[in-house]
């Protein structure tokens, strides 16, 4: 005869907490339902290894159902089963010390099987669930029980008719939930939470020798690294993340000590230079999906990077979607940063070739990853390369003109480290007054400042192209990074001292006809003897005041005018006629030259455009008179 019993919750209130606000998303119910399965089935297996139970007849595994005519869901293991006992303790038995110390307890625990501890996983049900009942068998051979509640504050326990030890939860959907009736949300479902769980599980078994698993048991990242080919890596990564697109390469984590984390990130394929799209890296804990980019783990720059981390040694709060404030963690996530840059200086050292031909697309995460860390920029600032204005790479240090780090003898660092800080504290006030900043040219549009570049390259001087988004960002970081030993210029920002003939006086006659002929304050001039003879004049303008416009266009502030520093080229033959001509020709003239050097140094303004052609046209004129 059936009995009934209260549900032992220390506080009325504890059941609306639970099914209201302990998890987010509605649909983690199923992660957690069949979580469980895998856990008991897993449970069992061990038991049988032990010698302690008897093996099923057919494979362990979970089976997943859907009945529309009864709007129930079934998720049913073959598993170690529950006694009457361990129904009554780990099914009826929430939150032992109420609901005040349950609350505190979840956010301090730490460690394995906490989602145990409490049992909170089985009550996600009653998200989408009327009511919920349990069959179930323990493989100790105790009679099969059935239990059922709706969810409120009574249960109701009998005994129930079932032969194999094992657990089926059918749930009762709520009208208003209907949508976990349809097969192809489930399945969705089971590919999103339990594609890497470690037994089979099947959605509508049939037991034709047709049923076809939704889950792969042994992921390749669960292997090792000596066993996977590059074909596995492609077919993993176009399987889980749906791109068809060829990652660039990839890093498997493989580690057992000092902690357990195993996971491949990929580097994706950029297609937009301009955009720094998120990836996605997903999270398991045992081949349980927890969430994505989980910060805590995960530093924010590899959320650029797609992949999957499994680690067993993060601690989970009871909704397993977030982590415990730990130092565990913060440990974890140095070493997974740590294995990413050994990875990248493996390859810059062992096969530079590939490292150049896929540096477009990985050089914004690694500017980016610098940027966002400390502990990688000093593990990767020596591979950092740029592709200068004849097409060939050097790195960031050569450019600088800096040395190569060697690698400390281990147990030296922190002493090493400790005795550059007292020396560099020592001659601090000395050696910053002696030292001169290295200049790095730079070039942010190869064919907008075209002009420029010729210039440098017919000169022999080195500029290294700056043109993604990201690039004024890190230069001003490498200037922070390296106080007084580098700045950087953009090409058009100055002429270099090579660029020009030595010992030549400023022209301040032709300087006042330039000025007279230009007219605009925010234009100053000036006269050099450029070695470039064909170049009558360049534009510059100051790389701080340019960056600080640029910035201020970035957050959305008005950019304003910039002054600009007409260099007029008195070794130019046609600027060296404009003081014999006429006036009217020389205002003519004047305003023509500025016009070309306008255009070499930026996209003309539609009002500029305007007055460009309309002193062509009356040029036009003048020579068809």
């Amino acid at each position: 005869m059936a009995r009934q019993g209260n549900i032992k919750i220390s506080s009325e209130n504890m059941m609306p907490i639970i099914k209201k606000w302990l998890y987010s998303d509605k649909d983690i119910f199923l992660r957690e339902i069949i979580a469980n399965g895998i856990d008991a089935v897993t449970k069992h297996a061990k038991l049988v290894s032990m010698g302690e139970a008897a093996a099923p007849e057919g494979e362990y595994c979970v089976k997943v159902s859907v009945d529309k005519k009864a709007k129930t869901l079934t998720v049913e293991d073959n598993g170690i089963g529950m006694t009457e006992d361990e129904v009554e303790k780990y099914i009826t038995q929430i939150a032992f010390s109420g609901a005040n110390d349950f609350l505190e307890k979840y956010q301090k625990t730490n460690g394995d099987g906490i989602i145990g501890h409490f049992g909170l996983g089985f009550y996600s049900a009653y998200m989408v669930s009327s009511s919920v009942e349990i069959i179930t068998k323990s493989y100790q051979g105790a009679p099969a029980v059935r239990w059922s509640s709706d969810g409120e504050s009574t249960y109701e326990i009998d005994e129930a008719d079932r032969d194999t030890p094992g657990t089926k939860v059918i749930m009762h959907i709520l009208p208003e939930e209907k949508e976990f009736l349809d097969e192809g949300t489930i399945r969705t479902l089971i590919k999103k939470y339990c594609s890497f769980m470690p037994y089979n599980i099947y959605l509508g078994f049939k037991g034709d020798g047709k049923d076809e698993p939704l889950n792969d048991t042994t992921p390749l990242y669960m292997r090792a690294p000596k066993d996977c080919t590059d074909e596995d890596y492609k077919k993993f990564y176009t399987d889980t993340f749906m791109d068809y697109n060829e990652p660039v390469f990839w890093v498997h984590l493989n580690m057992d000590y000092p902690f357990n984390v195993k996971g491949i990130l990929y580097f994706p394929k950029v297609m937009n230079k301009v955009e720094l799209e998120r990836g996605k890296v997903k999270l398991y804990c045992n081949q349980v999906f927890i969430a994505d980019n989980i910060k805590e783990v995960i530093p924010e720059f590899l959320m650029l990077l797609n992949g999957v981390i499994d680690c067993p040694d993060i601690p989970l709060n009871v909704s397993r979607s977030f982590l415990q404030n730990d130092k565990q963690v913060q440990k974890i996530a140095k070493h997974i940063t740590k294995k990413v840059a050994d990875k990248l200086n493996a390859l810059y050292k062992n096969d530079r070739e590939k490292y150049e031909a896929c540096w477009e697309d990985i050089a914004n995460f690694i500017k980016y990853g610098c940027i966002k860390d400390d502990d990688f920029y000093k593990k990767v600032d020596g591979i950092i390369i740029y592709k200068d204005i004849n097409g060939m790479y050097v790195s960031l240090k050569d450019a600088i003109g800096g040395e190569e780090e060697t690698e400390e003898p281990a147990g030296t660092a922190e002493t090493s480290e400790t005795a550059e800080t007292e020396s560099e504290t020592a001659d601090d006030g000395e050696e910053e007054s002696k030292k001169t900043p290295k200049t790095v040219y730079y070039v942010s549009d190869i064919e907008q400042q075209a002009q420029y570049v010729k210039m440098f390259r017919d000169a022999g001087i080195s500029a290294i192209c700056c043109d993604n988004y990201i690039d004024p960002h890190f230069i001003n970081y490498i200037e922070y990074k390296m106080p007084g030993r580098v700045k950087f210029m953009r090409i058009d920002s100055d002429v270099d001292s090579s660029l020009k003939d030595d010992g030549v006086a400023e022209d301040s006659v032709l300087c006042e006809i330039f000025k007279t002929g230009i007219d605009d304050e925010r234009v100053t001039i000036k006269t050099e003897a450029l070695k470039n003879i064909k170049m009558p004049a360049v534009i510059n303008v100051d790389e701080y005041m340019r960056r600080y416009s640029e910035m201020g266009r970035f957050y959305g502030m008005s950019e304003g005018d910039l002054n600009l520093t007409m260099i007029v080229n008195t070794a130019n033959p046609q600027v060296a006629k404009i003081k014999d001509l006429p006036e009217d020709k020389q205002k003519f003239t004047v305003r023509h030259i500025y016009m070309l050097a306008l255009m070499a140094f930026k996209k003309l303004s539609p009002q500029e455009i305007d007055d460009f052609m309309d002193d062509e046209l009356a040029l036009l004129d003048e020579y068809s008179k």
